[in-house]
C-alpha cells in the first residue's frame, strides 16, 4: 500500500550522519463511504522529482489512519532541524473549531468524538513538521467533493495554528501535487517566490523571502541553515509569528544575537499591551461589518448592551464582549476568538428560541383575551360595545372591523342629526382640537356626536401627555440608522409572524406601527410602536453570526 525507499529504511534505522532532506507523501483517493478525491493520487507524482532532488521519500496511497500514523511516526525519531521536511497529504479533510483532520479511507460518518480514530490531526502534523523549523513545508490538497460527516464536524480544511518556522500550503489536490513536484525540488528559490508563481494556493505560517528553501548549491545542503542565515531565518519566523513566546524563544536561542535588542523591545511592547495577542487573533478572523453587527445582536440578545448595532466594535461593544467572556469563564480580553463566537452564537440561538416560545405563548393568551372581550362588547355591534373594544384593544384582532362599524354608525348618525347639530360637529371635526370638541359638547351635550367628541378629547389628551415621549421614541428609532432595506426586513419579519404590517415597502405607516406595538406587547415590552435596540434585536434575533456559512 505504501513504499519506502531502501535509503529511507537505512536512515530510519540509524542516526543520520548528515542533514537529510525528507518527505512523506500520502494520496487518499478511493474512500469506502463517500465521493472519491479524483486527483489525490496525483500527489504521488511528486515522489520521483523529490527523490531526484535528494529527498528521502516515503509515500502511500489509499491508506487507513493507523497506516498514516505509521508513516509519519518515524519523522519524530530524527534529530531536530536535521534538514528540509516536506509532508504532502491529499484527500478528504474534516474540520471543527480548533483543528482539522486528514481522513483515512476507512472513514464512515465520523463525528467529533470519533474522528481521531479515523484521521490524523493537522495540528499534530504541524507539530511534527516543527522538528525542522525554517525548513518544513506541510502541503494539504483536497477537492470540493464531500464525505458524509457526523455531528461536530464540517467538511474541508479549517483554520489551525501554525508553529514557528513551519509553512502551511493549501489548495486543490491537483495544484498542490504540481507544486510539490515542480517547485519544492528547485534550488535557490524561497518559499515566498514559489508561492508568487502559484497564486491559486493559500499559505500560512513561515513564508520566508530571505533565504531559499533549498540552497543554490549541493554543498550547502549539508547544513540547511548555515552560519548567520540560521539566525536570519529564525528571526524572520519570529517576526512573522509576532507573539511573546516567539520573541522569548529567539532571545533564549540567540542570547547574543544581532536582533536581540529588537526582540527585547518587542517583548516590552507586548507586555505593555496585555491584550495584543487576543487583538491579533480577532483581527486574523477578518470579521466583516455584517459579522460584527450579528455579534452585537447576539450580545444584546443575551443581555450585554453593546451601545449600538452598527458593526463597529467601540468601547460599548468591547465592554459587552468582556462581560460575556467573564460570565462564560474566559479571560475578559474584550476580543473574540473563533470558538467564543461559536459559543456566543449557540447561546444567542437558544435565547432566541426561548423568547420565541414565550412570545408565542403570550400571544396566544392575548389573542384569547382579545377574542373573549370582543364577544362581550363589539360583537353585538352597538356603539358602546365597539368603543369599549377599541379603547381596550386599539391594535386588537377586530380593531379594523370595529373602526369600520363605528364609521358606519357615525355616517348614519350624520344623516339623522339635525342641521345645527351636524354643522357644529363638522366644524369641530375640521379643527380637530380639544377646544373645538369641548365647544361642541357645550352646545350639544346630548348631541348625536357627543360620544365621539368625548372619545376624541380623551385621545387628544393621551396624545398630548405622550408628546415628549413620542419625540424621544422617534429620535431613538432614527438613531438606529435603518435604511429602506432594514425597514423592509423589519416589516417582512412582522408579516412572517402574522402581525399584518401592511405592504412590505420600507415605510412605517399606521399598520406597520400597529404591528410593531403588537410585537412589543407580546414580548413584554412597552408597546410604543417605535423601534429601539431591544425591539430590533428581538425581531432580527435569527441573524446571529455563523462563521463559515
Amino acid at each position: 500500500m505504501y513504499r519506502v525507499t531502501l535509503t529511507a529504511l537505512l536512515l530510519l534505522s540509524a542516526a543520520p550522519l548528515a542533514a537529510q532532506d525528507r518527505a512523506v507523501i500520502i494520496g487518499n483517493e478511493n474512500y469506502s463511504d463517500g465521493a472519491d478525491i479524483t486527483e489525490a493520487d496525483a500527489a504521488l507524482d511528486a515522489v520521483d522529482p523529490l527523490q531526484g532532488a535528494g529527498f528521502t521519500v516515503t509515500s502511500g496511497s489509499d491508506m487507513q489512519a493507523p497506516e498514516m500514523r505509521g508513516l509519519l511516526s518515524p519523522l519524530m525519531q530524527g534529530t531536530p532541524e536535521e534538514g528540509r521536511l516536506v509532508i504532502l497529504l491529499s484527500g478528504h479533510f474534516a474540520q471543527a473549531a480548533n483543528d482539522s483532520w486528514f481522513l483515512g479511507v476507512e472513514s464512515s460518518m465520523p463525528d467529533l468524538a470519533t474522528v481521531d480514530g479515523v484521521g490524523v490531526s493537522v495540528s499534530t502534523v504541524l507539530e511534527i513538521a516543527a522538528q525542522a523549523p525554517g525548513g518544513a513545508v506541510v502541503v494539504l490538497g483536497t477537492e470540493p467533493r464531500r464525505l458524509p460527516l457526523g455531528p461536530g464536524l464540517d467538511p474541508g480544511i479549517g483554520t489551525v495554528a501554525v508553529p514557528q518556522g513551519v509553512t502551511l500550503i493549501r489548495g486543490d489536490a491537483a495544484r498542490v501535487a504540481d507544486f510539490a513536484a515542480r517547485a519544492l525540488p528547485l534550488r535557490g528559490q524561497s518559499i515566498a517566490a514559489m508561492l508568487d508563481a502559484n497564486p491559486d494556493l493559500t499559505a500560512d505560517g513561515f513564508l520566508s523571502g530571505l533565504v531559499p528553501f533549498r540552497p543554490a548549491s549541493e554543498t550547502a545542503a549539508a547544513d540547511p541553515l548555515p552560519g548567520p542565515d540560521a539566525e536570519a531565518v529564525f528571526w524572520e519566523s519570529t517576526q512573522a509569528q509576532g507573539t511573546l513566546g516567539a520573541y522569548d524563544a529567539y532571545a533564549k536561542r540567540y542570547p547574543k544575537g544581532r536582533y536581540l535588542a529588537e526582540a527585547r523591545a518587542e517583548i516590552a511592547r507586548i507586555k505593555a499591551e496585555p491584550q495584543r495577542e487576543a487583538r491579533s487573533a480577532e483581527e486574523a478572523l477578518a470579521l466583516s461589518r455584517d459579522d460584527r453587527r450579528a455579534i452585537q445582536r447576539g450580545l444584546t440578545l443575551l443581555g450585554f448592551d453593546t451601545k449600538g448595532i452598527d458593526g463597529v466594535f467601540g468601547a460599548g461593544s468591547r465592554t459587552a464582549i468582556a462581560g460575556w467572556q467573564r460570565k462564560n469563564g474566559y479571560e475578559a480580553s474584550g476580543f473574540l476568538m473563533r470558538e467564543q463566537i461559536v459559543k456566543l452564537t449557540e447561546q444567542a440561538d437558544a435565547r432566541s428560541a426561548a423568547l420565541e416560545a414565550d412570545a408565542a405563548e403570550k400571544q396566544r393568551a392575548i389573542e384569547a383575551e382579545d377574542r373573549a372581550y370582543w364577544q362581550d362588547t363589539g360583537a353585538a355591534g352597538d356603539e358602546a360595545g365597539l368603543r369599549a373594544y377599541v379603547t381596550r384593544f386599539p391594535d386588537g384582532i377586530y380593531a379594523d372591523v370595529a373602526a369600520e362599524r363605528l364609521r358606519a354608525i357615525d355616517a348614519a348618525r350624520m344623516g339623522e342629526a339635525e342641521a345645527a347639530d351636524r354643522a357644529a360637529w363638522d366644524l369641530a371635526s375640521q379643527e380637530q382640537t380639544e377646544a373645538s370638541y369641548r365647544e361642541y359638547l357645550r352646545s350639544f351635550p346630548d348631541g348625536a356626536f357627543a360620544a365621539e367628541a368625548q372619545a376624541s378629547i380623551d385621545a387628544l389628551g393621551a396624545e398630548a401627555s405622550q408628546g415628549d415621549q413620542v419625540a424621544a421614541w422617534e429620535a431613538g428609532e432614527a438613531a438606529l440608522g435603518l435604511g429602506t432595506g432594514g425597514r423592509r426586513a423589519i416589516e417582512g419579519r412582522l408579516d412572517a409572524l402574522g402581525l399584518k404590517p401592511g405592504k412590505v415597502d420600507g415605510t412605517f405607516d399606521d399598520r406597520a406601527r400597529r404591528a410593531i406595538r403588537r410585537f412589543q406587547d407580546s414580548r413584554g415590552m412597552e408597546p410604543t410602536g417605535y423601534l429601539d435596540q431591544t425591539t430590533t434585536v428581538a425581531l432580527l434575533a435569527g441573524a446571529v453570526l455563523r462563521l463559515g456559512d
